[in-house]
């Protein structure tokens, strides 16, 4: 099957895990040989950065993205194909749905501006009612990471045979010799740290993260937040209550990622809504414990591997930070866990589950 695959994650100015999952799935897919797999983009005057560059080869749209957003979802053009040819399958990786002559498989993460419409700014919820309204009409089947996903489908009104789970999987880089305490000393790392990993947006729940550490009373352990600044969220000020035992990093390079993963003593990911949590598998693959919030995919994604609570209760997220960071039979037990649950999810899994999928909407009937 020829599959075409859209990729513009890779060009926003935060690509986060829906970038990450596009470039995974296709480096995976590339290894099989049932599937050939080519990337669609919007026009663009320079490749992707380094650290998102697309695995495949990219074939590019006339269009700027935000032009070409519109012309999808208000024209139903111009059709995927006018770039890449004919192809069997057209898979949007995103909840933009691309206009194609071929059947399409839509990839939806996460519906939280449905259940926090608060987070999201008044374009964006306009324009991913208007995807869903278009997914539901276009999409031949729906893919999902997680349950939790899927069941947030079904209450947005996709019929349940049109839905399909396809979790994603983990890639752990070995660290080279040195690279750790290189890392550190890069990053003034000199204290235990708690980490958080992610894009700093409302749902992440980074204001009860830094009360939570707030709580702690532990001058002897520093919190530490790596990621890129996002939307509607402002935590310069909390950061700045903690009295210089918090630092927020920024947007982190993956080498030094891996490295500030693995040196840390606690990993903490109370996010409100996830629709599967890749920062949460990545801590536990480094064998590092995970606090996270329950009854969310993250919980789905952790099983019993990782300390779940109430995301809404600070106590309790301070609590089992707390638990993590002074039992150290527990550290131990919860970071081999962690392996192990991590071990179950590969890019190579992800791209026969979705090999499988292709091949149903192919040879499947038409929405």
């Amino acid at each position: 099957m020829r599959v075409a695959l859209t990729v513009e994650q890779s060009w926003t100015s935060v690509p986060g895990g829906t970038a990450r999952a596009s470039i995974e799935l296709a480096r995976a897919l590339q290894t099989r040989t049932d599937v050939d797999v080519i990337g669609v983009a919007a026009r663009h005057a320079r490749p992707a950065p380094d650290e998102w560059s697309p695995p495949v080869p990219v074939h590019h749209l006339g269009l700027p993205r935000l032009a070409l957003y519109e012309a999808w979802h208000n024209l139903r053009w111009p059709p995927v194909e006018s770039a890449t040819g004919v192809v069997d399958v057209v898979h949007g990786t995103m909840i933009a749905v691309p206009a194609s002559r071929a059947p399409l498989v839509l990839t939806i993460h996460d519906l939280a501006f449905v259940s926090h419409p608060s987070h999201f700014t008044s374009h964006g919820i306009r324009f991913f009612r208007k995807a869903l309204k278009l997914a539901r009409r276009h999409a031949r089947l729906i893919t999902c990471p997680s349950q939790a996903t899927l069941a947030e489908c079904q209450s947005a009104g996709f019929e349940s045979d049109r839905l399909r789970v396809v979790p994603w999987g983990v890639r752990v880089r070995p660290l080279g010799d040195g690279q750790l305490e290189r890392v550190k000393n890069r990053y003034r790392l000199h204290r235990p740290y708690v980490l958080f990993c992610g894009t700093v947006e409302p749902r992440k729940n980074l204001r009860r993260v830094l009360e939570s550490f707030r709580a702690l009373d532990r001058p002897d352990v520093e919190l530490v937040l790596a990621g890129p600044r996002g939307w509607k969220e402002d935590i310069g000020d909390a950061i700045a209550r903690l009295e210089g035992r918090a630092r927020w990093l920024g947007f982190v390079p993956g080498e030094d990622l891996d490295a500030i993963y693995a040196g840390a003593a606690v990993f903490a990911y109370p996010s409100l809504a996830e629709g599967f949590g890749f920062p949460v598998l990545e801590a536990m693959a480094r064998g590092v414990p995970v606090v996270t919030s329950a009854g969310t995919a993250t919980e789905e994604v952790a099983a019993d591997a990782a300390l779940l609570v109430d995301p809404l209760d600070v106590d309790a997220i301070a609590g089992a930070i707390e638990r993590a960071l002074t039992d150290r039979g527990l550290a131990r037990r919860l970071g081999e866990a962690g392996r192990a649950r991590a071990a179950t999810y590969t890019w190579e899994g992800s791209a026969e589950l979705m090999a499988g999928v292709y091949a149903e909407a192919a040879g499947g009937a038409s929405p």
